[in-house]
């Protein structure tokens, strides 16, 4: 039988047990980096360490390249150069006094090895055309359909002279480039087992003024002007689709 002082006892000693727990407030979770190891937010300390590098030097590399001639540049020209060109080239001609007032279209045809060994020559394939309908009407158009090809072609005029001879150390490297953008376009719209192993490439530009408008009373040629490029051999890998 229990007697008042137990009973007393009893519910005296549970709020006192209860409000002692109550006063250990819960552990907070550790959420994002903090939630790591110590090794792995060590790893992912010096990530982010390279990554902050990576872009600092990228900056630096992108602003040598567009200053003015200095000591830097031309001690380490060739470095930078090497970072920048093709991929990351920077063009102002957009904010220059006389805008380009002109149309240019890429064009690509391929001389092909079919299934029963045939040699076979493609039409004209427009890829600029092919870029302008992709950004026609879109609302997030991709970089490379606004600028790849476009600034590809721009480098090798800028390393090429009218007889489509290279004028610099970089005219090869604007060659490779122009050559395995085209492959990897045509091989984009026909793979191989349906195009053929490409062989040889041309490429051509086909350059048409923009018309001023009617109240003007200036007046340009409406026909288009090409300009045609040598048949350039593709390589092995190219050939075997290994562009990407």
């Amino acid at each position: 039988m229990t007697g008042p002082g137990a009973e007393a006892e009893e519910t005296g000693a549970g709020p006192a047990a209860g409000a002692g727990a109550a006063a250990v407030p819960p552990a907070v979770p550790r959420t994002g980096v903090a939630a790591l190891s110590p090794r792995y937010q060590i790893a992912a300390a010096l990530a982010l360490a390279a990554v902050a590098v990576a872009a600092g030097v990228h900056v630096l590399m992108v602003f040598l390249s567009l200053a003015p001639a200095n000591t830097v540049t031309k001690q380490h020209g060739k470095a930078v150069e090497e970072w920048v060109y093709p991929e990351f080239e920077q063009n102002w001609k957009l904010f220059a006094p006389n805008p380009l007032q002109q149309n240019i279209a890429v064009q690509v045809r391929a001389e092909v090895r079919t299934k029963g060994g045939e040699l076979r020559t493609t039409g004209w394939t427009d890829l600029s055309a092919e870029d302008g309908a992709a950004i026609d009407g879109n609302l997030a158009p991709s970089h490379t359909e606004q600028n790849e090809l476009r600034r590809a072609w721009d480098f090798f005029t800028a390393t090429h002279g009218t007889d489509n001879r290279p004028v610099g150390m970089r005219g090869s490297l604007s060659e490779e480039y122009l050559r395995r953008i085209v492959v990897m376009r045509l091989y984009r719209n026909a793979p191989p087992d349906r195009l053929g192993v490409i062989q040889q490439v041309q490429i051509r530009s086909r350059t048409t003024n923009v018309q001023p408008p009617k109240w003007s009373p200036e007046r340009v040629s409406d026909q288009p002007v090409y300009r045609l490029l040598p048949w350039w051999t593709v390589t092995a890998d190219e050939a075997a689709g290994g562009v990407r």
